[in-house]
């Protein structure tokens, strides 16, 4: 028991159990201290996402005692219209599906003590030496609610998204054999399509547009995937969205924001969770040291390329320029190359 258990229910509360809130209460635990994690939602835990753990991410979930089983991704592949611009990674990555990695990374939480507690965070009132949270008081709490976070609200963090160019993702998965060990993005329309290898028998199929978008109309448009998936789903589709999120800042007090709470500019590049495993180590090493502002230049640094690159390839994936994305990736493979490496690792 540490010294804080006679004044403290934890030392940390980490409210949302997804995978990167998970990763926050496995560092914490790590570090020695009691967390509690606050999650709705019994059971099963899924999510409208890309399910691709890029090459940096599996170094961090190893780190953790973590390893899921999936199917390795040995790079990405941009198609469009007959051509196509592959890059392999320099390191592997996987291919995992979420709930298999929220399941391994639930058992590795509750393997070294984490505490669980079903409910929904509502309100969170804190002072200079603990911070209250459903019902909990703590000495920290770790925002990891996702994108549209409840914890990010209650210390005034949120800043308006944009209304033009908001984009929205879907997700579903077919029964089928995977046919690449490479990421494949297809763009077609105003829409990217993601296809990710997540088991032996099964690909995940993501992808991201404007709201509105039709899953079914939008993969006819894109033949060459139409015609491999042939009409074999096997989960049910899965929405999220808006995905653009802007945040004033990342601290507050006793309270931090970990992963999609903390800001999120789009899917578009598939590195959310190495930097929400990222920024979940940053969170720990400041609260361990007593100094949860300096979670603030850490974050920066962290999410900096993510922020820059990203942006940058969303506002060419709504210009005019679109088009010109596959050739221009074909006929430059060594930048291409160095940007996928970058944001992958």
């Amino acid at each position: 028991m540490s010294p804080s258990a006679t004044t403290f229910d934890s030392d940390v509360v980490v409210a949302g159990g997804g995978p990167v809130g998970l990763a926050a209460a496995i560092e914490a635990r790590l570090a020695g201290l009691d967390v509690v994690v606050v999650e709705p939602r019994g059971g099963e835990i899924d999510k409208a996402c890309g399910e691709g753990l890029m090459p940096g991410a599996l170094p961090r979930l190893q780190r953790l005692g973590v390893d899921p089983a999936g199917m390795p991704l040995r790079g990405v592949s941009y198609r469009a219209a007959g051509r196509h611009a592959d890059h392999r990674f320099a390191t592997e990555g996987r291919g995992v599906r979420r709930t298999e990695l929220q399941a391994a990374l639930h058992a590795r939480a509750v393997e070294l003590g984490v505490s669980f507690v079903e409910g929904k965070v509502a309100r969170v009132t804190q002072d200079a030496m603990s911070v209250t949270v459903a019902g909990i008081r703590s000495r920290w709490l770790f925002g990891c609610d996702g994108l549209h976070s409840t914890v990010r609200s209650e210390i005034g963090a949120d800043l308006p998204a944009p209304r033009r160019g908001r984009r929205f993702g879907l997700r579903q998965h077919f029964a089928v054999q995977p046919w690449t060990d490479l990421i494949e993005v297809h763009w077609s329309g105003g829409v990217e399509a993601y296809v990710t290898p997540v088991a032996p028998d099964t690909v995940g199929v993501a992808l991201l547009g404007r709201r509105g978008l039709d899953f079914r109309r939008a993969l006819a448009d894109i033949p060459e995937l139409a015609f491999l998936l042939d009409e074999a789903p096997a989960s049910a589709l899965r929405g999220a969205g808006p995905l653009r999120q802007r945040t004033s800042r990342r601290h507050r007090g006793r309270v931090l924001l970990v992963g999609d709470a903390s800001g999120y500019v789009d899917a578009i590049t598939g590195e959310g969770l190495r930097l929400g495993f990222a920024q979940a180590q940053a969170a720990v090493t400041a609260v361990v040291h007593g100094r949860p502002g300096s979670y603030e230049e850490q974050w920066t640094r962290i999410t900096r390329d993510f922020r820059v690159l990203t942006s940058g390839l969303v506002l060419a994936a709504q210009s005019p320029l679109r088009p010109a994305i596959v050739p221009i990736a074909g006929r430059l493979p060594r930048l291409y190359g160095a940007v996928v490496e970058r944001l992958a690792h």
